[in-house]
């Protein structure tokens, strides 16, 4: 193996078509000229891709992400009887959450291949590679927790590519049956890039109930319609709230549900306008934040936590969440990419 040594100081010229400092492999995909055809590649050892967006930040992408992959890495391919092979890609360049989630904050730098590729870090049996791994570490604090990427839009580009097209994800001896790509908000330079540069076989939008929310997430649907990825349905997470001393203020809900962030309704009737389908309804889960901070899936905590901590939301959720990574597969597993 070879440990990444990156080019943080290098000149600008490189720099700019570098920024990740690895070893030269070839010339990247090249973006498309104005007016000129796109033409999408797959990623390398990997058959299929899913994005999990949202134009809008702080609706839980990430911890959807990383759950999603998590329980997709429980299903087996109906040819092989084998458990699907599973990586997550953060795509987030300035704000990469993937790391904390997994645990691996503190994993220090991947190393590379024999060819110059980075080799994905792996946890809880998912194969992972995110920006935080590759940042350089505070000498005070021996962490990257404040360390910020100062980059514009030819950069962070370039970066996205390295990402996208440098990592190594043949897992255990095969490529990956599936690649969770998590987005950062809005629908600027990553996720055009991922759009015009890559074969996406699915999105799963997440969103939360209020209209501040869906009105960014609306915008988020319109863009990846636009680069020709297909949306494969959406999430709404923090839907409501089980609620084990409460009762209800009206005779139609159980008297333990509260919506807390609002009523469902424009969520129901966004999905409905736009002909996307529902993947699910997540209920608002405390369990779930705690999990995450300790570098841990939900799925992995333990069954009598979850169902008693977390007043009977945390059945739910799990539940909700199989349906998800079921109907997620169900989309995309048809024949793979070469």
């Amino acid at each position: 193996m070879i440990r990444l040594r990156r080019l943080f100081s290098t000149t600008s010229s490189l720099y700019h078509e570098n920024p990740l400092g690895l070893p030269q492999r070839g010339l990247p995909p090249q973006m498309p000229r104005r007016g000129g055809p796109i033409i999408k590649r797959n990623i390398p050892n990997v058959h299929k891709v899913i994005a999990v967006a949202s134009g809008k930040g702080g609706v839980g992408k990430s911890t959807i992400a990383v759950n999603l992959a998590f329980s997709l890495s429980g299903l087996k391919d109906p040819m092989t009887s084998a458990r699907l092979r599973v990586g997550i890609l953060d795509l987030d360049v300035f704000g990469p959450s993937v790391p904390t989630l997994m645990g691996l904050q503190n994993s220090g730098e991947p190393e590379l291949t024999s060819a110059g590729a980075l080799r994905p870090l792996i946890n809880h049996g998912l194969a992972t590679m995110s920006m935080g791994y590759l940042l350089p570490r505070s000498a005070e604090t021996n962490s990257t927790d404040d360390t910020a990427v100062v980059w514009r839009g030819l950069m962070v580009q370039k970066a996205v590519q390295q990402l996208l097209f440098d990592v190594d994800w043949s897992h255990n001896g095969g490529p990956l049956d599936i690649l969770v790509v998590d987005m950062p908000p809005g629908t600027g330079d990553v996720p055009l890039t991922l759009g015009q540069l890559v074969k996406v076989d699915g999105a799963v939008i997440v969103s939360t109930p209020q209209n501040v929310a869906l009105a960014d997430v609306k915008k988020g649907i319109s863009m990846f319609r636009k680069v020709s990825v297909p949306i494969t349905g959406l999430v709404l997470n923090n839907s409501y709230y089980l609620c084990p001393t409460c009762s209800s203020s009206t005779t139609t809900l159980p008297s333990h549900t509260q919506y807390i962030f609002g009523p469902p309704d424009h969520f129901r009737e966004t999905a409905s306008r736009l002909k996307i389908p529902i993947l699910a309804e997540l209920p608002l889960v405390p369990g779930l934040s705690a999990s995450g901070d300790s570098g841990v899936p939900y799925g992995l905590v333990e069954r009598e936590k979850r169902e008693t901590g977390d007043s009977g939301g945390g059945k739910v959720w799990i539940k909700e969440m199989a349906g998800v990574a079921a109907k997620v597969w169900e989309s995309v597993k048809g024949e793979k990419s070469s």
